[in-house]
């Protein structure tokens, strides 16, 4: 019986959402469950009125992203968790080619490329992945992801596609974590030692836009990454130096 995949699209006053929703509703995998989670919006609701019969639609009181896709992984009934930001967009093949994937590597997670894209959905440019020479495959070890991770995030959260059974086994999204509960989550299953497998083909669109808190909270931000780095650099460059020596 082919696996389930819950979309979870946490929602606060995003003028995207609709294409969002569309984005994930016309996804080619047949066996999925769109959840929205409205985190206490007070605009933009009229825009997935018309999908309300195609989507699960949860809401709450306002806490943050960490809070709505908590809320809507306790609420899902798939085997595999997506997320999907309200001003993003997947590509329609996106869940079939990336459990297909995760099928073939025998891993519970994955992340993707992606295409980043304007306000008006025009393409700007896809990230370059660093690689090395002559090795066309991104990341194919976890040591080279791992070392990458002690400085940089390459993972985009709307490229991923995890198990449900790696929130039970490592817990679900840090809710003090006000705007990196992403860079978190991959940090701690790094530290722990889960093998994150990349996929490099661009199944996402990620929005640039005038909105978006990664551009309005920078202090507040590289405070917490600040934190988070103090916190679990020191435990996953342990975890590579356990890898090199063969552990």
């Amino acid at each position: 019986m082919p696996p389930r995949v819950s979309v979870i699209i946490p929602f606060y006053n995003c003028a995207y959402v609709d294409q969002a929703i569309v984005s994930a509703l016309n996804q080619t995998y047949p066996d999925k469950e769109i959840i929205v989670v409205d985190d206490g919006s007070t605009l933009h609701q009229d825009k997935i009125t018309p999908y309300l019969s195609r989507v699960h639609y949860l809401g709450k009181a306002n806490g943050g992203t960490a809070s709505a896709l908590n809320h809507g992984i306790r609420h899902a009934s798939g085997d595999y968790i997506a997320w999907l930001s309200s001003d993003d967009r997947f590509h329609p093949h996106k869940l079939a080619v990336q459990l297909n994937g995760l099928a073939s590597e025998n891993a519970d997670i994955s992340f993707t490329n992606y295409e980043v894209i304007g306000e008006h959905g025009h393409v700007l440019y896809a990230p370059n992945f660093p690689t090395d020479p002559g090795n066309t495959k991104y990341f194919n070890t976890s040591t080279k992801l791992y070392t990458y991770m002690l400085q940089y995030n390459p993972i985009n959260g709307c490229t991923v596609l995890m198990h449900k059974n790696l929130f039970r086994s490592y817990g679900f999204f840090d809710e003090t974590c006000k705007y990196t509960q992403d860079l978190e989550m991959w940090l701690r299953l790094a530290a722990a030692g889960v093998r994150i497998e990349f996929l490099n083909e661009k199944l996402t669109q990620y929005r640039l836009h005038g909105e978006m808190g990664s551009r309005n909270h920078q202090p507040a931000i590289q405070r917490e990454v600040d934190m988070l780095r103090a916190r679990y650099n020191p435990l996953l460059a342990a975890r590579i130096a356990s890898l090199e020596a063969g552990g």
